[in-house]
């Protein structure tokens, strides 16, 4: 043994350190955060009712451009859910297509639609920031909870789901927007990103350390988004009405999380590298504006990653045959624990389940996410 030991060169020395230091870096990050969103399973939802026992009013606010062929697949499913007291606003943002008139048709049709609108000529970066404020000020209830035009519900029970989630310090709830799937490589590349994504920002919510949240699936209250000053201080930037939100008020005791198939919200997903890219680029560019502690967690775990895998390449390159075994069992050993969370949290939430396509997304998306970061400022103004 210790001949063995002796024989270990420096380079060798110092590809097993990393290695370990790695592995356990990304066994903590899967048990501590990624794990979390299986355990937390909301079951047997009610309306929720204020301290004398009355139905809490919701006011669900959709901020719309453009998108009178979404409105008329998806709205109806908002507008019918199954919550006795609920109001569906429809800021329209500027449209010039048959917005109008879809948003007309429906509000003759469901009493609990209304509709506001941009002005036109707002001189402003972020037109949705304002649609979003104009809808707020407009609401009647307390408990505001957002989605896209281009999302459908998972269930009739989504909105009830999510409201039920408040409890008297809640100022978040955070859900998870998903994608619809197709069998396409991309479609299989984004629906793996945004369940890890959502894996990792709920869990880490689910254990006091929000940094952010989806605009398809969000809810807050009116009084904390007007007491908090609302987009007060994002305004230069044309993205960040969600994430960085929470990423800024977002906290420990104010946040509560919802990972169940009747809460998620079903989304059209981008069919091109081109539409994918800029949508990536509009987030990165965002996320660059993150409080400093969470930019340092979210460094954490892609850092340790690729460390894990250096590490494995340099020793199968100059390790002996034991090190080189103990590189390849790591290797296996931590794809199947990927695997086994990252379809755990599937089979829950009604998903894709993954396999060994799981390497490949895991080496491709950081990178992908390291270039586009550095390309910020470019999305950031041009989309």
């Amino acid at each position: 043994m210790v001949g063995f030991l002796r024989s270990i060169s420096v380079v060798e020395w110092g590809g097993i350190a990393i290695l370990l230091l790695a592995f356990g870096v990304q066994v903590f990050h899967y048990v501590r955060y990624m794990s979390v969103v299986p355990r937390n399973i909301r079951r047997g939802t009610q309306a929720k009712t204020n301290s004398n026992g009355d139905v809490q009013g919701v006011s669900v606010i959709i901020c719309a451009r453009d998108e009178a062929e979404n409105l008329k697949a998806y709205l109806p499913s908002v507008l019918e859910q199954d919550y006795p007291l609920f109001e569906v606003i429809v800021v329209n943002d500027g449209s010039v297509d048959d917005t109008d008139l879809v948003l007309e048709q429906y509000a003759a049709m469901y009493g609990n639609l209304r509709t506001t609108f941009v002005p036109q000529g707002a001189h402003v970066l972020s037109s949705k920031k304002l649609g979003l404020s104009l809808g707020i000020k407009a609401a009647h209830y307390d408990y505001l909870l957002f989605t896209d035009a281009d999302c459908r519900p998972a269930s009739p029970r989504w909105l009830a789901t999510m409201v039920e989630a408040f409890g008297a310090q809640t100022d978040f709830v955070l859900g998870l927007g998903v994608y619809y799937e197709q069998n396409t490589w991309l479609n299989r590349l984004i629906g793996y990103e945004t369940l890890f994504n959502g894996l990792q920002y709920l869990g880490m919510a689910a254990v006091g350390k929000p940094y952010m949240g989806v605009g398809r699936n969000l809810a807050y209250r009116k009084r904390f988004f007007f007491e908090s000053g609302g987009f007060a201080g994002m305004l230069g930037l044309k993205a960040g009405d969600d994430d960085l939100f929470v990423n800024k008020y977002a906290t420990g005791w104010n946040t509560q999380i919802v990972a169940v198939s009747d809460a998620l919200t079903w989304s059209v997903p981008k069919k091109d590298w081109h539409s994918y890219i800029a949508q990536k680029g509009r987030h990165l560019s965002v996320s660059t504006h993150y409080s400093g502690r969470s930019k340092r967690r979210l460094l954490v775990e892609p850092f340790a990653r690729l460390m894990f895998y250096v590490s494995v390449l340099l020793l199968l390159c100059v390790g002996n045959f034991w090190l080189k075994g103990i590189a390849v069992f790591l290797f296996i050993v931590r794809w199947l624990m990927q695997v086994l969370v990252i379809n755990k949290a599937a089979c829950v939430l009604g998903l894709r389940r993954y396999g060994l396509n799981v390497v490949a997304f895991d080496v491709i998306l950081p990178l992908l996410n390291l270039y586009m970061l550095f390309k910020a400022d470019k999305y950031g103004r041009r989309w």
